[in-house]
């Protein structure tokens, strides 16, 4: 297993980064160049990391300073409050009330340990169904139908629990009522294991530039471990109070995570790191306004999204988001904000020249 070609350019042993670029990227036929820009694009990388190597501090990160059009701040909240979502869809409660279903559903102890290990079976499959659906669907679908599912959910355990308490209550049996409860619990996690679990430990590392994706990760674990202890906490002491209706208020934050994942989360699917700084290279934290701008930037400056789509390292200005490249076509003027974007006719683009041989 080779080294990362990045991190040995970073640490100074560039010719082997550039070997192994060679052997992963091609060096004849078609290939022949991808290798060599796509170092000279991790060199300038580097380099940016220098320059603004107090911009990419975690404090720097959180609040957005000197980020200027990369609006790393903005990303910083999103992965947050994700992984914080995470917990208050359901899993914690289901993880803490799951088995107080069971009793009532009249399961002995000695069942319980058989059901709840069951359940973590069937949690531990459905994670392999978020393989096959994701790069499919994409990721905002994904959280939808799973916040839609488990929403459901949610709602149903809450009320058919209830049911079974009342059953229980009569000195009815509460075995039929009971076991449609506990359906829908492991319905939840199910559900659950296919969708929420993997999206927000993934986007992170699909929405941060380069030089901050290792802290932007860091970032995701700092939201799990809020939303993780904040439950934690809390929970026994909501359960106490509410009993099966903390179930319901599951269930209405995964209505609420509909609205937030559509008006706020943009698409990373099928999109290169280059490709996510031009999406958020956007004023506004709307992801239709995002989107927008993204689609301004596509149809007037062509070059760069198509660059970017090839998985091309552009590198901007910490300031102003333009891109600073070398060897490669550059826009005179060009800016990510499609708002200042000026078209300057067929002498638009300014190519590296080969120096000139006198004989």
């Amino acid at each position: 297993m080779p080294e990362s070609p990045r991190w040995l350019i970073k640490v100074g042993r560039e010719e082997e980064g550039r070997y192994i670029l060679g052997r992963l990227r091609g060096e004849g036929g078609a290939d022949e160049g991808r290798a060599e820009a796509e170092f000279q694009d991790i060199r300038n990388i580097v380099e940016l990391e220098r320059k603004t190597s107090k911009q990419q501090t975690y404090f720097a990160m959180f609040t957005g300073w000197g980020s200027g059009k990369l609006h790393t701040g903005r990303r910083v909240h999103l992965v947050v409050w994700l992984q914080i979502l995470q917990e208050w869809i359901g899993i914690a409660g289901i993880t803490i009330y799951g088995p107080t279903i069971f009793t009532i559903a009249g399961i002995s102890a000695e069942q319980r340990q058989w059901v709840s290990g069951l359940n973590d079976i069937t949690y531990m499959i459905a994670t392999l169904l978020c393989v096959f659906t994701l790069d499919k669907i994409g990721r905002r679908w994904t959280l939808y139908w799973g916040s839609v599912g488990q929403g459901i959910c949610m709602f149903a355990a809450g009320g058919l629990a209830r049911a079974t308490q009342n059953k229980v209550n009569a000195g009815e049996d509460p075995s039929g009522v009971g076991g449609a409860a506990t359906f829908f619990v492991f319905l939840f996690t199910a559900i659950f294991g296919a969708t929420w679990l993997t999206v927000p430990w993934l986007y992170p590392a699909e929405i941060f530039p380069l030089e901050v994706r290792a802290r932007g990760n860091a970032w995701g674990v700092v939201g799990w471990s809020v939303g993780n202890g904040w439950t934690v906490l809390l929970l026994p002491t909501m359960f106490s109070a509410l009993n099966e209706k903390s179930l319901y208020v599951f269930g209405a934050v995964n209505a609420a995570t509909i609205v937030i994942v559509w008006a706020l989360y943009p698409e990373t699917n099928q999109r290169t790191l280059e490709e996510m700084n031009l999406v958020f290279a956007s004023d506004s934290i709307w992801n239709w306004e995002a989107e927008r701008n993204y689609a301004l930037l596509k149809e007037q400056n062509p070059e760069l999204v198509q660059a970017a789509q090839r998985g091309n390292s552009i590198v901007t200005d910490p300031e102003s988001g333009a891109p600073v490249r070398s060897g490669s076509l550059v826009p005179r003027n060009m800016s990510l904000d499609a708002k200042t974007f000026e078209k300057s006719g067929s002498d638009e683009f300014e190519t590296e020249k080969p120096p000139v041989k006198h004989n």
